[in-house]
């Protein structure tokens, strides 16, 4: 038996067609992790600090969405809301996942929240965490991180804007992620994705109001306070127009809440998903 020395690299299921690489920890109701869209992102990369932590509860199942990490890369995909909704649905089917609790990040947060709009049946509570899905002029922070071209300076320059606490995202991660940009089809698909003028892929990720205004889901919003890269006032309009909704704003806290405050947050997170299994 070999172990894979790339920790980014779990096991593989078939979803939507696309061959999608995922990691799985813990037992017990299922909880969704979405990584969100920097370069060179993957599941593990994203929820490295938050999977042990919530698999203590839960089965914790973090995806790379078709276009990123080690997941597939059809020639000919179309990167778009519709896309990545019915990669996740397929991914919870091939798993036998009825419902599941759901946590997004950034990119994530607005596939999370347009699944929990186009199919409310497959999730419980919802996590939105630094979330795109609401329409907001572009930040100078996001056109960075969906213009990025393969350097390691480059990658230096963008954890700067992910991160208030630049000594938690040392050189060690800057390489690790930039070498994961360069990796053969990473950077082509990622260029694809969020094309210039960038606004669009803002309003691309957007849900309508009036469908947010309609969630009945028990749902958790989190943001960074000095987030560079989405607005802290997408937050506060997601928590005013979701009826049960919370909201908790981090101080010192740049993009990478799950990160910068890993304790704190999976403790908040696994609380309020222990509290939908009473």
């Amino acid at each position: 038996m070999t172990t894979n020395p790339n920790p980014e690299i779990g096991k593989t299921v078939v979803a939507n067609g696309v061959k999608t690489n995922y990691h799985e920890q813990g037992e017990g109701a299922p909880v969704l992790l979405i990584h969100g869209s920097g370069p060179g992102v993957t599941g593990w990369a994203n929820w490295r600090l938050t999977m042990p932590a919530l698999a203590r509860q839960f089965r914790v199942l973090a995806p790379d969405m078709v276009g990123f990490g080690y997941t597939e890369r059809p020639a000919g995909i179309q990167y778009n809301m519709d896309t990545w909704v019915s990669h996740i649905i397929d991914f919870m089917d091939a798993l036998g996942i009825e419902r599941a609790h759901v946590v997004g990040n950034s990119f994530g947060g607005g596939l999370a929240l347009a699944l929990a709009i186009r199919a409310p049946q497959r999730v419980n509570r919802l996590v939105l965490m630094g979330s795109a899905g609401i329409a907001f002029p572009i930040t100078e922070g996001l056109d960075r991180v969906w213009g990025y071209t393969p350097s390691l300076d480059n990658m230096r320059g963008l954890l700067d804007v992910f991160a208030y606490n630049r000594n938690l995202v040392n050189d060690e991660l800057a390489r690790m992620r930039y070498e994961a940009s360069i990796r053969p089809g990473f950077q082509e698909a990622f260029s694809q994705m969020f094309p210039a003028p960038r606004q669009r892929g803002v309003d691309g990720l957007a849900s309508p109001v009036e469908a947010i205004r309609a969630l009945p889901h028990e749902t958790m919003v989190v943001h960074g306070r000095e987030d560079k890269v989405i607005p802290l006032e997408s937050s506060y309009q997601l928590f005013g127009l979701i009826p049960k909704s919370q909201l908790h704003v981090f101080g010192q806290c740049g993009h990478w809440t799950q990160i910068e405050h890993a304790a704190r947050f999976n403790q908040l997170v696994g609380d309020f998903f222990a509290e939908g299994e009473d």
